[in-house]
């Protein structure tokens, strides 16, 4: 399967975009009530917490911060949660999502799912799952309201 890649455009500035990505209200909403945790810092250990098999606090993706830019990069090594996977350890991707102002109020915003570990078994649905999530994302920018299934 090829690499994932999707470009969308949001009607705020790279810096609203930036906090509804890394922010808890933005990613509460787009992340199916998960927030993101860690510090970001290129080296820092990151996770998507929320709602889910164990409970409030279900580890659904974690990984390592590989680099950052506030308002402008974020890039984060990607293994799914011990709960979901016996050897979530050995399974990898990495996700980028990249800021670029675009005129006043507008950002272009392009996310890459890409370096794809043997047999991940997350990688058939990437190209279903993040048209919806990246749609999402645009819809609480813009409205303040993500799309009905990330509720």
């Amino acid at each position: 399967m090829p690499d994932f890649e999707m470009t969308i455009y949001l009607a705020a500035d790279p810096q609203r975009v930036w906090h509804a990505i890394t922010g808890d209200e933005g990613s509460r909403a787009v992340m199916w009530g998960s927030v993101l945790r860690g510090d970001l810092t290129a080296g820092s250990r990151y996770e998507y917490v929320g709602p889910g098999q164990d409970g409030d606090e279900t580890v659904h993706v974690y990984g390592e911060v590989l680099a950052v830019e506030p308002g402008r990069l974020l890039q984060l090594s990607e293994h799914p949660g011990p709960t979901y996977r016996e050897n979530h350890a050995e399974l990898r991707s990495r996700m980028t999502w990249r800021l670029e102002a675009d005129g006043d109020d507008l950002t272009k915003l392009t996310f890459t799912n890409d370096e794809w570990s043997e047999a991940h078994p997350a990688e058939a649905e990437t190209a279903g799952t993040w048209p919806l999530v990246l749609s999402s994302l645009k819809s609480w920018v813009e409205t303040g309201r993500a799309l009905p299934f990330a509720a």
